[in-house]
């Protein structure tokens, strides 16, 4: 039986964010086609995920002990360890991120459980797992020219692939905001598109 962490980051009311829509029908897609895995779902505004003070950034890097599984903040880096497969759901804002989870990011980096330090540099702990992130944007950053300006999901396959996760899948709706556009049917084939990816991740 397999683990699969689900990280939604988007501060729109449930039911409105078109992210989710593509989201929400990979996980339904997910859970019909593995009925024997676990799917935990996190949402990151409901967690009241914050910016680390510099306590939190000394126990990040800090030693850990049996107990660090249940400190408020290292118990994230806990939890996505021992996931095999991530989702990750959120819009672009600003050509990247939301700020939250760039902030869940700085919680589940943490030195001795997701990544060490050797005398060869740092080594991911994260290795033979795999992540899809899920992504809507108003414009059309899949390609040039405006592909240079996408910082986002290239943020994500980068620091994912620094803890050891190279299999990386990216599903994104583009022009959602552009006039003219079929919305729905953009949509409607991003949808299509993550229930065929989920149906063999």
């Amino acid at each position: 039986m397999g683990k699969l962490l689900y990280i939604k980051a988007n501060a729109k009311p449930e039911g409105t964010s078109r992210t989710y829509k593509i989201s929400d029908s990979f996980i339904e897609a997910y859970k019909q086609s593995h009925p024997e895995d676990e799917v935990i779902t996190l949402d990151l505004y409901n967690e009241g995920i914050r910016f680390l003070s510099v306590d939190d950034v000394n126990t990040v890097f800090g030693p850990k002990t049996d107990e660090s599984k249940n400190h408020p903040i290292l118990k994230y880096a806990f939890q996505f360890i021992e996931a095999d497969k991530y989702v990750i759901a959120e819009p672009m804002w600003n050509l990247s991120v939301p700020a939250i989870l760039k902030a869940y990011i700085d919680y589940i980096c943490v030195t001795g459980v997701t990544f060490k330090y050797t005398e060869n540099g740092p080594v991911g702990l994260c290795t033979e797992k795999k992540a899809v992130n899920i992504t809507s944007r108003g414009g059309l950053y899949a390609e040039a020219p405006y592909s240079s300006y996408e910082m986002g999901d290239r943020y994500l396959r980068t620091i994912l692939g620094f803890l050891g996760i190279t299999d990386f899948t990216t599903i994104s709706a583009e022009e959602l905001d552009v006039m003219g556009k079929d919305v729905d049917t953009i949509l409607g084939n991003s949808i299509t598109k993550a229930k065929e990816i989920a149906n063999n991740f």
